[in-house]
């Protein structure tokens, strides 16, 4: 653990798998009230930040009889993500996990997808749950502009492009949904512990519309 200013922790940690587990953990134990007062809880790929802490020294006493678990790891809403598998970058993973295009969609869409934390650019959330024997590198050279609602690879995440933005992740395909509207509460469609699940929908039959709400189960 180390303190961050007056009012924060930053836990670092292993990797993604216990970053999910303690931020479960930490989810439990504030709706138990057990937590104390804390503003925000931030995961990322290796680190928990604390955030507006009222009593740092009480908080990381707690801290320290963590013993989080897979167990542990918060199960959020479902949200559904329709997507035309139509990407520049499509038949190259294809070819990297030897198979065929259509069969590199079957892959792509059989996981349950949860975010394990967001960044980069508002909206954008790191999705894990593809198997590690599927990881692929960045593109070498990024794109200068990558359009609204790709859906993309890089190593094992998963990721949506929320905005038009320069990028260097490998392009699956594309939906229509809208990932970032800051007229809309959350203005953030995905958002740690989101459980996520890509389904394959024909380029005709996909348009952009009103989103599909998501659902608990």
């Amino acid at each position: 653990m180390r303190r961050v200013g007056e009012r924060a922790l930053l836990v670092e940690l292993p990797g993604t798998a216990e970053v999910a587990a303690l931020y479960g953990w930490l989810r439990d134990r504030q709706t138990g009230g057990e937590l104390g007062e804390v503003g925000e809880i931030v995961p990322a790929a290796r680190t928990v930040l604390l955030d507006e802490v009222a009593d740092v020294t009480a908080l990381a006493a707690l801290l320290r009889t963590a013993r989080p678990t897979a167990a542990t790891t918060a199960g959020g809403p479902l949200v559904e993500i329709p997507t035309v598998y139509d990407g520049a970058d499509l038949a190259e993973v294809a070819a990297r996990w030897g198979v065929s295009a259509e069969a590199a969609v079957r892959i792509h869409t059989e996981p349950e997808y949860v975010v394990a934390f967001c960044g980069f650019a508002p909206g954008f959330g790191y999705l894990t749950g593809l198997p590690p024997r599927y990881g692929v590198p960045r593109r070498a050279t990024p794109r200068s502009a990558v359009p609204t609602g790709s859906v993309a690879l890089a190593g094992t995440y998963t990721g949506v492009y929320p905005s038009p933005s320069p990028g260097g992740w490998q392009l699956i395909g594309r939906t229509a949904l809208a990932l970032w509207d800051p007229a809309r509460e959350p203005a953030a469609l995905l958002a740690p512990g989101v459980r996520v699940r890509f389904t394959a929908v024909r380029a005709a039959d996909h348009r952009p519309g009103p989103l599909r709400p998501s659902r608990p189960t």
